[in-house]
């Protein structure tokens, strides 16, 4: 008590200032139509303010869980797309057997965990396993287009061979004429892929668009995988030596999303 006496005591001076000019702020705020509105406008700004930071990291820690909720939506629309093409699809070519063992896809999404994109034999991991229905030989896929087959699963992870190995190819075609081909990775950028099989008195064209051809059934038909950067054709050559930019970016790959053939499935399990 006597510390706090000793304190008042020496600085009251201050403490009578501080009172003071409180007391004057007030008057002059209540009392005055300009000055209240300055000092409303002002304190809104700071607690504005202040809000805004709040929000922003609040955002920031949830941003990861967004993410993951946005790819999980992302995966069911997916889903829902699929087998609305796929029901018409199937009334235009009721009889085609290709239809009935193409007719449900479901899409599961996961997070890539490692990626590498500069060897011969890449890989990538993610978070997701036999646990959450992942198989081997499924389709992965991204928000751009074609990433990769699923070649090993563990019970909470998978690998998945992307199309930039050297013994990965996938089936496709060229999406303005239907002719089929399939792609190739040298090594050498992972930005860019070829395209063989395609026949010299095929027309091929620069911007042409590469996608999944549907004739398996790893992946749907109409997938994209990339789009012709150049195209090459000598006397003597009995096909075009075409190269492709690569729809996925492996190098800001994030989510991804497992593409399930659940009719595939079914056949398999009913043959056992």
């Amino acid at each position: 008590m006597k510390n706090l006496l000793q304190f008042l005591i020496r600085y009251s001076n201050f403490l009578i200032f501080l009172i003071l000019e409180v007391v004057a702020f007030i008057l002059i705020t209540t009392t005055n139509h300009y000055q209240r509105s300055a000092t409303w406008s002002s304190a809104n700004k700071v607690v504005a303010f202040v809000h805004q930071t709040t929000n922003n990291l609040v955002g920031y820690f949830s941003l990861r869980k967004e993410n993951l909720r946005l790819a999980e939506e992302n995966a069911q629309l997916k889903t829902q797309l699929m087998a609305i093409e796929n029901i018409n699809e199937y009334a235009l070519e009721r009889d085609s057997l290709y239809i009935y063992s193409h007719l449900d896809w479901e899409f599961i999404p996961a997070k890539v965990i490692s990626i590498t994109t500069h060897k011969q034999h890449n890989y990538l991991t993610i978070n997701k396993g036999a646990r959450d229905g992942i198989a081997k030989d499924m389709g992965v896929v991204n928000q751009d287009g074609v990433v990769g087959i699923v070649s090993a699963v563990g019970e909470n992870f998978a690998l998945v061979v992307p199309l930039i190995h050297t013994e990965m190819n996938v089936s496709c075609r060229i999406q303005t004429n239907n002719y089929i081909g399939r792609t190739l990775w040298k090594g050498n950028n992972y930005r860019q892929l070829q395209l063989e099989d395609i026949s010299r008195h095929v027309e091929v064209n620069n911007g042409d668009t590469i996608v999944t051809s549907g004739l398996t059934p790893v992946f749907p038909y109409g997938i994209l995988v990339g789009v012709v950067e150049q195209t090459d054709l000598t006397s003597g050559d009995n096909y075009h030596h075409i190269t492709l930019d690569i729809a996925t970016d492996y190098r800001k790959i994030n989510y991804v999303q497992v593409i399930h053939n659940r009719a595939t499935h079914n056949i398999e399990k009913e043959s056992l």
